[in-house]
């Protein structure tokens, strides 16, 4: 099975080609860009697909980064994997940022509970809590810092994402990290969604937007 991963839930614009019988990766492109990523993901897919000596033909599903995170990012990136599933007929597989950065520190710490947590500004964290076999207890949600360091100190788990130093810290003690990233490496997404741990492609919103309309230059209604 030739998974193609997209990824733009945070600053990069990744994508990966993945053997999951071989179990690996067979070419990627990664941009870190911060912003502009519609204009630059198909060409990252594209030399993608090139590295790994692939073309969409040979494709037999398409894996992608489902947020939480860039609300523009995502939006792109699972657009454009259900579009791409589409036109080849094959299965989109969505994987959340949360459930990829937990799946990274459980590789590097087996069989222990994992508390993968986003600073998401404004004093919110978007938060998931995993068990030692990688099933999700808590989450996706959106806590406040002061919940998560309770929760952490609770379950003692390993502690993966943005917010993990501040959870430490907020905890008063130390916590075994892992990535202490916004998102997972390109090809955690589509190893997960080969063993199935994958669902629907659709983004994960857990707050509404930043953008909102400016009420100034909202055009009154014309009268009939």
């Amino acid at each position: 099975m030739i998974l193609l991963a997209i990824d733009c839930s945070a600053n990069l614009c990744a994508a990966c080609v993945y053997d999951a019988q071989a179990g690996k990766e067979l070419g990627r492109c990664v941009l870190d860009l911060g912003k502009g990523h519609a204009e630059h993901l198909m060409g990252v897919i594209e030399q993608a697909l090139q590295q790994a000596g692939k073309d969409y033909a040979g494709l037999d599903a398409v894996a992608v980064s489902t947020g939480p995170g860039s609300f523009t990012g995502v939006r792109v990136a699972v657009a454009t994997a259900r579009g791409l599933a589409l036109a080849l007929k094959v299965p989109a597989i969505g994987v959340t940022t949360l459930q990829a950065l937990a799946a990274e520190a459980a590789d590097a710490f087996p069989h222990r509970a994992v508390l993968a947590a986003l600073d998401a500004g404004r004093g919110e964290i978007h938060a998931a809590l995993y068990d030692g076999e990688g099933q999700l207890r808590y989450g996706p949600a959106v806590t406040t810092l002061e919940q998560a360091a309770a929760m952490a100190k609770e379950t003692s788990p390993v502690l993966a994402g943005t917010a993990a130093v501040l959870i430490s810290q907020a905890a008063g003690r130390a916590f075994d990290i892992g990535a202490a990233a916004a998102t997972a490496d390109i090809a955690t997404y589509p190893r997960l969604a080969a063993k199935g741990a994958g669902g629907e492609p659709r983004p994960v919103y857990l707050r509404e937007a930043d953008a909102k309309p400016q009420a100034g230059f909202v055009l009154p209604r014309a009268v009939p």
